[in-house]
């Protein structure tokens, strides 16, 4: 792999998405679809006394779909990842995470619709949201607090 492959996958992997799915865009010199194959390696998340994360569980049939995010108050600064397949517990866990948050409200977007509103986003804390079909605990071992907003939707009740 040359030097150019090389910055291009790795700006790939860091990008979280892949130019061969829906709304997807081309990255010169990659070919592997970054979803196809399972994440085993750790996430690091970037949390600080302004800044929080957030995990989106989904179902299997979310795998390799885009989520993006942008702040409530204005639904066209949007940056996405892409749902992956992860191990929680040594099982299958299909995720989005977004890290280097903003404190504040944000909006979740599936194929430029709203699929959560005025999920709220603490700093040093990471929210979690619970899109599967049958909803089940957060994790334990979450690498920082829970932000108390409801794992199921994680929007404190309000859609």
């Amino acid at each position: 792999m040359t030097r150019e492959h090389q910055h291009h996958a790795k700006a790939h992997a860091l990008h979280g998405h892949t130019e061969h799915e829906p709304g997807g865009h081309a990255h010169p010199g990659v070919a592997e679809d970054y979803a196809a194959r399972p994440h085993p390696e750790f996430v690091v998340l970037d949390v600080g006394e302004a800044v929080g994360a957030l995990i989106v569980h989904t179902d299997p049939e979310m795998h390799g779909v885009e989520i993006e995010i942008s702040p409530a108050a204005d639904e066209h600064d949007r940056s996405h990842k892409q749902v992956l397949e992860r191990r929680i517990d040594q099982r299958a866990a299909f995720t989005a995470v977004f890290d280097g948050l903003p404190a504040g409200r944000y909006t979740l977007w599936v194929e430029d619709r709203a699929r959560a509103r005025d999920v709220l986003i603490e700093g040093s804390t990471v929210a979690q949201l619970d899109w599967r079909a049958e909803p089940r605990d957060a994790p334990a071992a979450a690498p920082v607090p829970s932000s108390g907003s409801d794992t199921r939707t994680g929007t404190g009740g309000a859609q």
